[in-house]
């Protein structure tokens, strides 16, 4: 999809999105739990509708309303054997997820888009093939078959907290206690708390006994619930960014108190207004677009603990400095880091292209909306954030569907 958003004056008032990171906890939870939960105000995004249509496979009965899920949980350890579980372009549903499916003994097959299974699985193919199970990647799909075992798990902190929360999930099902060791530095650490939260929601005990080390009961079983998603700090920081740009707009609908990483853009937005900031975004990587995209308008800021953009949905580095090159922005990349430099942004020499990532797409539309553009590859929003462009027009943006 091709858009072309005409430089206008946004004013209004801009409603955060439901959270795909406690969207994902909450039903995954309510998968393994006994009985009837009912989750309200899931995000329905495509990450979201991957993980769902898993759940599913795996033998969990969900029925959704709106945005309202009604789960019927499962017994993951006597679950039969399942068809393929969708996993889309979701690295969290497959992150998630293959734990779970390492607990069944049955043949998993994991299916979805080819650049899913380019990003780092190794922590988990390292533990598969300790415990003799079979991991097998090809280029759309991963296969797993065989049974984890309680026990101690190292991990390092520095690739993804996703094998962590993937560990949590189902660590507590089997029957010995168990242990997971981080090796620092330990990144993105707010996502494991807000893992730990949702499982005490749900009646699971996890105790973090130091800064490292994560104890982990067995023989525990999820308790039903009710619960409602809170908002997207993830989303809500375009939202925010677009007030930056335009003092009219005023965002609503969010928790300040929110365990999420990703409230640290109110801070960081502020001190990139500031000029020559040195921010470390090791803890909130899925801000770096914005930030990139915030800091080649108001002029000059530095990047520390970037390395794990480059596997992302797509390289966010460098996707960002080929896109912000042609407002006039300079990127400066390195192995752990990144350089901006900007300020007197002009509208864009040529079209835009999305990377194929919403993150990407979202970010150039936040500047399009001051300096104009078009953006190729814009459907990519569908994957976090299916509502940005309605929230965006609702708020006088002037946008029109060049091509579907």
């Amino acid at each position: 999809m091709i858009v072309k958003i005409e430089k206008s004056k946004l004013s209004g008032v801009a409603e955060f999105p439901p959270s795909k990171s406690d969207s994902h906890r909450l039903l995954i939870s309510a998968a393994l739990a006994e009985g009837e939960s009912v989750i309200s105000g899931i995000s329905l995004c495509d990450d979201i509708i991957a993980t769902i249509e898993s759940l599913r496979a795996l033998g969990a009965d969900i029925t959704l309303s709106g945005n309202v899920a009604t789960v019927r949980g499962m017994d993951i350890l006597n679950t039969k054997a399942c068809s393929e579980l969708p996993a889309g372009e979701s690295g969290s549903t497959l992150r998630f997820l293959i734990p779970l499916a390492l607990m069944t003994g049955n043949s998993v097959r994991f299916v979805g888009k080819e650049r899913l299974f380019q990003r780092p699985l190794s922590v988990y193919a390292e533990i598969a093939k300790k415990y003799g199970a079979e991991f097998a990647i090809s280029e759309s799909a991963l296969k797993v078959c065989g049974q984890i075992q309680s026990g101690e798990y190292r991990l390092r902190g520095d690739i993804s907290s996703q094998f962590i929360t993937g560990l949590l999930f189902a660590l507590p099902l089997l029957q010995d206690d168990s242990k997971i060791i981080i090796e620092p530095p330990f990144e993105s650490r707010p996502y494991v708390d807000m893992t730990v939260a949702t499982l005490k929601k749900f009646g699971i005990d996890v105790e973090f006994e130091d800064e490292n080390t994560i104890a982990v009961g067995g023989n525990q079983k999820y308790r039903r619930g009710n619960f409602s998603c809170e908002g997207d700090w993830s989303g809500g920081a375009f939202l925010f960014a677009l007030g930056l740009l335009h003092p009219e707009i005023k965002v609503s609908g969010y928790d300040a108190s929110s365990l999420q990483g990703d409230k640290v853009c109110l801070d960081y937005f502020e001190k990139i207004k500031g000029g020559k900031a040195v921010l470390d975004i090791s803890d909130c990587p899925d801000l770096g677009p914005i930030l990139f995209a915030m800091a080649a308008y108001f002029g000059e800021a530095e990047f520390i603990g970037t390395r794990r953009l480059l596997i992302k949905e797509s390289d966010r580095a460098g996707a960002m400095a080929a896109e912000l090159q042609k407002f006039g922005a300079v990127l400066e990349i390195y192995e752990n880091s990144v350089k901006v430099h900007g300020g007197n942004l002009h509208a864009p020499s040529e079209v835009l292209l999305g990377h194929n990532d919403h993150r990407i797409v979202m970010s150039l539309a936040v500047l399009c909306s001051i300096l104009g553009g078009e953006i190729r590859g814009a459907d990519a929003i569908a994957k976090s954030y299916p509502e940005f462009f309605e929230v965006f027009s609702s708020l006088g943006g002037n946008i029109e569907i060049l091509e579907n």
